[in-house]
């Protein structure tokens, strides 16, 4: 057999110099795949961009911005006063020269003083105001007054609540009213007003309003005079000179005047605010109570409400109805605080009564 170490390969076996060549260029001498020239001399490879040794011109960086002025908080400085001039030099004077007082710091006006009253004092019969079985000034504490007593506590402390919320003139009246003719109305105002001229810091004047038929003289049992019609129908009358002084320390009344067709005209008029101002002017412990005709009898009712800050509607027990005090309680829907006064009860739901407690008789 032939040793298959000396089998010649293919082509020529040895290169130049007598070196083995290599298997590609073998392949090369067998199937002639010719290859590129390789240049003698390689061109350097370029360097990275961004390198150091790049011969690029460098970028130049933008200038950096102008750093802003700093801000110099100034205080403020109250400007020096300006100086005052100099008063003129006084020619000297042979005469002494008199000081002048320096003025008051407060001058009381006339508005600001207090309207008096007339100081002719009217007396008030006793035995007439038994028989009406009203409130007897300086008398025993019966069971009577302590109801009104009740009664007007809950109008002196609404009067001072509005007036120390500035409610003004209108927080010292209070108008007596009802529904209907008959149920009470000129008996609760009279007993009312009794009660609260025992007060000792306070007063009042007790007002007739019922136009038409007038009824606080004749149920106090004092004669008649001028009274509050008379001074809105004639201007040059105060209605100061038309109060009359009682024998009961802090009562007063004012009558209801001469009868006239247009007594609601005059109540709405714009001297009604001025005269009512009148009775309270500089008085400010002064409460004025107005006995009005019944709401839905007469339209003063209404108007007088305008000018009040309280008004208490008188319902008698077992025979208001209760359409009528919605009707009445509409019409007098101006005043801001109006109260139920239930006159006639028979029957107390808590069982409480007077006149036996602490030996009070009737």
């Amino acid at each position: 057999m032939t040793e298959h170490s000396k089998i010649p390969l293919p082509g020529s076996g040895e290169g130049e110099g007598g070196c083995k060549k290599s298997l590609f260029e073998r392949a090369d001498d067998l199937f002639g795949f010719g290859g590129a020239p390789v240049p003698a001399d390689l061109a350097k490879p370029q360097a990275k961009r961004g390198s150091k040794a790049s011969s690029a011109k460098p970028i130049p960086e933008p200038a950096p911005a102008p750093a802003p002025a700093p801000v110099v908080e100034r205080a403020f400085v109250e400007p020096a006063p300006e100086p005052k001039p100099e008063p003129a030099p006084v020619a000297s004077q042979s005469a002494p020269v008199e000081t002048q007082p320096a003025p008051a710091a407060h001058v009381v006006t006339t508005d600001e003083q207090a309207v008096s009253f007339p100081t002719k004092r009217h007396t008030l019969d006793r035995k007439h105001l038994r028989q009406q079985g009203l409130i007897q000034p300086d008398g025993k504490v019966t069971a009577l007054l302590e109801e009104f007593r009740i009664v007007k506590r809950q109008v002196l402390l609404a009067a001072r609540n509005a007036q120390a919320n500035g409610g003004g003139a209108k927080a010292q009246r209070v108008l007596i009213c009802s529904p209907l003719p008959g149920e009470g109305k000129t008996f609760c105002a009279a007993n009312l007003a009794l009660a609260m001229a025992a007060e000792k810091d306070s007063e009042v004047v007790l007002v007739d309003a019922d136009f038409a038929k007038p009824s606080i003289l004749s149920t106090l049992g004092l004669t008649g005079g001028r009274g509050l019609m008379d001074a809105l129908a004639d201007p040059s009358l105060r209605v100061e000179d038309c109060v009359m002084a009682t024998d009961v320390a802090g009562l007063y009344v004012l009558p209801a005047g001469n009868q006239t067709n247009s007594d609601s005209e005059f109540l709405s008029s714009k001297r009604t605010a001025a005269v009512l101002d009148r009775l309270t002017q500089g008085a400010p412990n002064r409460l004025i109570i107005f006995d009005s005709p019944p709401a839905l009898a007469a339209s003063p009712a209404a108007e007088l409400a305008k000018y009040v800050g309280q008004a208490l509607v008188v319902a008698r027990a077992d025979t208001t109805g209760q359409s009528a005090l919605e009707d009445a309680l509409s019409l007098l829907s101006h005043c801001p605080d109006i109260k139920l006064l239930l006159n006639g009860a028979q029957y107390s739901p808590s069982g409480r009564r007077f006149g036996t407690y602490y030996g009070y008789g009737e």
